[in-house]
């Protein structure tokens, strides 16, 4: 088969057009291996637009996520700060005035501390670079890892945590040490929503598609219009003092184990439940 040479002057130029990022269309119908040649450049060519498309894309959510950060971070940081030349102020006044900005400067590093680490576990979620280890775990086991961090924050609030199982089930297939943390995320929301000396219900079971863990507070529910945003990462926080960033964490959790959460409002003289699921 003759190649005309002015045919191959014109690919070399759309060839060139294509690597300076313009959108040339190479596909021909005619016969011969002439088509085949164009036909896969014009593929070759797409995917290579599309993996630009998708770093871009990249950037600009790394791009809104640090701007996030340095929001999130920007409160706490400021009103440190301020504390700590009110405290500087402060050093011949009363005693107890320094130890309630010294007790404000820890909970605010505290909270900062919790923020960055989950940030850093989203991000690393949202890289695709976690490679969760799943395992059979007591179910138990599973429990009192997740409320580990979290009985001083119960303790405070005089809150209880009572457990129910309503089928037998003993163990769940899971990445050990993430879904504690997504569990442990899940009640600490239930605890910020439910009242001093309230009750945090825990219950686990199986169904045919899955297993499951539900966490219900105390509180008086969600409302219908808040639902869609409890999973929206910096957004959902029904709390002044939440970051609204443990929800999603959770969810991404679940989800990178084939997993998911679903939402019961609750309402009236019902809690909101939210429920981890475990799909067979």
């Amino acid at each position: 088969m003759l190649i005309k040479k002015s045919e191959i002057i014109k690919l070399s130029a759309d060839i060139r057009k294509i690597i300076d990022g313009q959108s040339v269309d190479l596909r021909d119908n005619s016969e011969g291996v002439w088509k085949i040649l164009k036909n896969d450049i014009h593929t070759l060519a797409s995917i290579k637009n599309e993996q630009v498309d998708s770093l871009g894309r990249e950037r600009d959510v790394m791009s809104d996520t640090l701007a996030n950060i340095s929001h999130q971070l920007k409160t706490p940081l400021t009103s440190m700060m301020l504390m700590a030349d009110l405290l500087d102020n402060s050093l011949s006044e009363k005693q107890d005035k320094q130890i309630e900005f010294i007790s404000n400067i820890k909970t605010g590093l505290t909270r900062m501390e919790w923020l960055v680490s989950a940030l850093l576990k989203m991000a690393k979620l949202d890289a695709g670079a976690i490679e969760f280890s799943m395992k059979n775990i007591q179910t138990n086991e599973l429990l009192n890892l997740a409320l580990e961090p979290l009985q001083i924050l119960l303790d405070v609030k005089n809150q209880s945590v009572e457990i129910l199982s309503e089928t037998d089930v003993s163990e769940l297939f899971c990445d050990k040490k993430w879904t504690s943390e997504a569990l442990s995320n899940v009640i600490k929301n239930a605890s910020e929503y439910s009242p001093e000396g309230g009750i945090i219900s825990i219950k686990f079971g199986i169904n045919p598609i899955f297993r499951w863990i539900s966490v219900t507070d105390s509180g008086t529910g969600i409302a219908k219009n808040e639902i869609a945003n409890l999973f929206k990462r910096f957004e959902g926080s029904r709390s002044e003092k939440g970051y609204g960033i443990g929800l999603p964490l959770a969810l991404a959790i679940m989800r990178g184990q084939n997993g998911d959460i679903e939402v019961d409002a609750g309402g009236g003289s019902r809690g909101a439940t939210f429920t981890l699921k475990f799909y067979k």
